[in-house]
């Protein structure tokens, strides 16, 4: 019961927000059961974004843009993936993590624009910088938005892809 109260109030929440055009499969496994403070609407994001650049360059890393808002059931699940094993030692060794609040739609816009990173196909959305600030990766198709229908293991793809050489 406790599970069908916690999917009818993710597919509420979701109908509500514009971004999550489509209501995955939702388990107990894949459902935070309390929201995670990831994205501050109060942060400068080209600042955060220069500073984990700085530091990427020192330690030889990759820097990971993640786009999204609190919200997002979706951008939940990403941030429980990312910090669960494998994932969390590999994002630790080879990758700067830069969260970007998109408010609703309408903050840090400028920011998704110039990275390439349609908002309107949906979030999480992400891009992968090289240490000097180069693109690498720019999610276009929404890869991410259907978050809770994936499994840990693709975002241990892409954590494997993009990592450096």
């Amino acid at each position: 019961m406790r599970n069908l109260i916690r999917y009818v109030a993710t597919v509420v929440t979701l109908v509500g927000v514009s971004f999550c055009v489509h209501v995955p499969r939702v388990s107990a496994q894949m459902t935070p059961a309390r929201k995670q403070h990831i994205y501050d609407a109060n942060a400068n994001a080209k600042a955060d974004i220069a500073a984990a650049l700085t530091k990427a360059k020192a330690e030889k890393k990759r820097v990971i843009l993640d786009f999204g808002g609190d919200w997002c059931g979706d951008c939940q699940v990403l941030y429980i993936y990312l910090h669960q094993s494998p994932n969390k030692e590999l994002l630790e060794k080879n990758f700067e993590l830069v969260s970007v609040d998109i408010g609703n739609m309408d903050h840090n816009v400028d920011v998704s624009d110039k990275y390439g990173v349609p908002l309107k196909k949906g979030v999480p959305a992400l891009a992968v910088l090289d240490t000097d600030g180069t693109l690498l990766y720019s999610q276009k198709q929404g890869e991410f938005e259907s978050m809770r229908s994936m499994n840990p293991e693709s975002v241990t793809a892409f954590l494997n892809k993009w990592k450096r050489p």
